[in-house]
């Protein structure tokens, strides 16, 4: 990680704002900002001040931003605010006003390390047969 950002109570829920960032991760910095543009979401003006930030965090370090790489970014629930509205019978019906975390971090392009490979698994039924040879003695 060479620089972050972080940006903390957005008014958005965690789920849209992902929808966002999904299209972005992994990217080039300035090319995610450019992708950013033209992408017709409402977080996506959250995202890019974040993103923002967090190259001009890198730049103040003596970087260039066409070296930067999108390694890792987060959109993590926040708190919910709570609102009531009359409903019928006078009951009240609760209204969620969600918010959100988002988190950035930048790396150097040559720096990004590639995802580790998963294990492969062992077969359920292969541990069956074991243990049903270990219970018959």
């Amino acid at each position: 990680m060479i620089a972050k950002a972080e940006v903390r109570y957005i008014r958005g829920s965690a789920r849209k704002i992902r929808q966002v960032i999904d299209m972005i991760r992994g990217m080039n910095a300035v090319e995610a900002m450019n992708v950013l543009k033209f992408i017709n979401k409402k977080p996506t003006y959250y995202v890019s001040k974040v993103l923002h930030s967090a190259v001009a965090n890198a730049k103040s370090k003596g970087l260039d931003a066409q070296t930067l790489v999108i390694s890792k970014i987060t959109a993590d629930e926040g708190p919910r605010w709570k609102r009531y509205r009359a409903a019928t019978f006078g009951r009240a019906g609760e209204i969620l006003k969600k918010t959100s975390h988002i988190k950035v971090e930048l790396d150097l392009a040559h720096q990004t390390a590639p995802a580790p490979a998963e294990k492969p698994k062992k077969s359920i039924l292969k541990r069956r047969v074991v243990r049903a040879k270990t219970s018959k003695k």
